[in-house]
């Protein structure tokens, strides 16, 4: 039987601006682990606007399943304009393919400031915030700013990373008493060389157009 629940995912609870904005993060495997432990990926591609209202309906379905919401209020997120659910798609992340891992675990881990977004102003102890995109601006006074990033610091004892499926600490735990390592149930391709793709990311890098697609 194949467990196509496993994901990671993380919680959050800072904006663009630092402000209150509880959300989640999710990774989720393009496949599911059969019950040998090997991992079997899709066999088709993935289209995100395809994902994204399939999830928004799980999630909503699930929530009024608990009786935590109703009709109306799924109602009323079915007609925002953004919802609030995303998908993100990219290109398949083999465990050989490091930095790309840890890009994606450093976005999900970040912390709730950046300190290049930020500017103080020592003489009237003011700190300046921009947006992601520089566009938009926001000003605290210094004890307010603090106030603001120390809010987002978990309760003792809060678990804000959450792992279920074959990567559950039981199934792992159970794994590691047989004696079996991550690496048993990772399968690539035959004949990969580490630099078979470079000349394509090399021109598109100069002339900005991707020769593979």
């Amino acid at each position: 039987m194949v467990d196509d629940s496993s994901k990671p995912e993380k919680i959050q609870t800072f904006g663009d601006m630092l402000g209150y904005n509880p959300h989640l993060h999710i990774l989720a495997a393009d496949g599911g682990f059969g019950g040998s432990g090997i991992f079997y990926a899709s066999t088709v591609n993935l289209d995100a606007s395809t994902l994204e209202p399939i999830f928004s309906h799980k999630i909503l379905s699930m929530l009024k399943k608990k009786g935590l919401i109703g009709d109306r209020v799924i109602e009323l997120i079915s007609n925002w304009r953004h919802s609030g659910f995303n998908v993100y798609c990219s290109e398949r992340i083999y465990p050989r393919f490091a930095q790309s891992m840890e890009n994606l675990a450093r976005y999900i881990i970040r912390a709730s400031f950046s300190s290049e977004r930020l500017n103080y102003t020592a003489s009237k102890s003011r700190v300046i915030y921009k947006s992601k995109d520089g566009t938009n601006t926001r000003e605290f006074d210094a004890v307010d700013f603090i106030a603001s990033i120390t809010s987002h610091i978990p309760n003792k004892n809060e678990q804000m990373v959450r792992y279920t499926g074959y990567y559950s600490n039981v199934c792992r735990g159970r794994r590691k008493k047989q004696g079996m390592t991550e690496s048993d149930y990772v399968i690539e391709e035959e004949g990969y060389k580490g630099a078979s793709k470079s000349w394509a990311k090399l021109i598109k890098k100069i002339y900005e157009i991707y020769p593979l697609i």
